[in-house]
């Protein structure tokens, strides 16, 4: 899919919107530049599949940018939890502390310092924009269960197939957007727009992350790759 068709988070007025990707010619073996090809690119910090840093929320204010991101966080086991199921028959599903927990008792431990990956199908949506943001109906996750994962959980943070961490009724959840709030806050990180984690085995997966070191940056489009045992 061009990059410039990738969904992109729309907000209500007044605030303000990110940019869509835009790919700016320089030159292209011409007189501009007769023997190379380059371009200057525009984007908006969290397009597409890419790392909220704890500085993107005001809970985490004082925390890392994203240039700040750690070496030993960016290669992480990650645990995959399926509810696409649930989020076919009710696209507002919202993950709950005790469907985690059903989960660890049938496949085990979320893993220390590693990823939890949500999945729910979403990512199928992602080259039609309207179907993808949904008017708003999104899957996400609990209050609850948002601050017991950046309270309790032992994981580095949690990755998602939607537009952003939080469900799309989260601006009306208390506190709102508590994926946000409660994860950013404290030094956990978020990954959205994530594809094929259907392809991904419930644990044993290996995740890498490859964002832009921005200074002082609230976020970075990324590569996500993940490594499985060859069978």
């Amino acid at each position: 899919m061009p990059a410039a068709q990738t969904p992109i988070l729309q907000l209500p007025e007044p605030f303000g919107q990110t940019a869509r990707f835009g790919l700016h010619e320089i030159s292209r073996y011409n007189a501009a530049g007769p023997a190379w090809y380059w371009n200057n690119f525009t984007t908006g910090e969290h397009t597409g599949t890419h790392l909220d840093a704890p500085i993107h929320w005001i809970t985490g204010k004082d925390g890392a940018d994203v240039s700040q991101f750690p070496l030993h966080r960016m290669v992480a086991a990650a645990a995959v939890l399926d509810f696409s199921a649930e989020v076919a028959g009710n696209p507002d599903f919202v993950l709950e502390i005790e469907h985690v927990q059903a989960w660890e008792a049938k496949h085990g431990d979320l893993p220390e310092g590693g990823w939890l990956l949500y999945r729910t199908g979403w990512d199928a949506r992602s080259r039609d924009e309207a179907a993808f943001l949904n008017a708003g109906h999104t899957p996400g996750i609990s209050v609850a269960c948002a601050k017991w994962l950046a309270n309790t959980a032992p994981i580095q943070g949690v990755g998602v197939e939607t537009v952003g961490t939080d469900a799309g009724a989260a601006h009306s959840f208390d506190p709102a957007f508590p994926c946000h709030s409660f994860l950013l806050g404290h030094d956990k990180y978020g990954l959205t727009q994530l594809q094929n984690l259907a392809q991904l085995p419930a644990q044993g997966a290996v995740i890498m992350i490859g964002a832009l070191p921005i200074v002082h940056g609230s976020g970075s489009p990324c590569r996500a790759v993940a490594l499985v045992e060859k069978r």
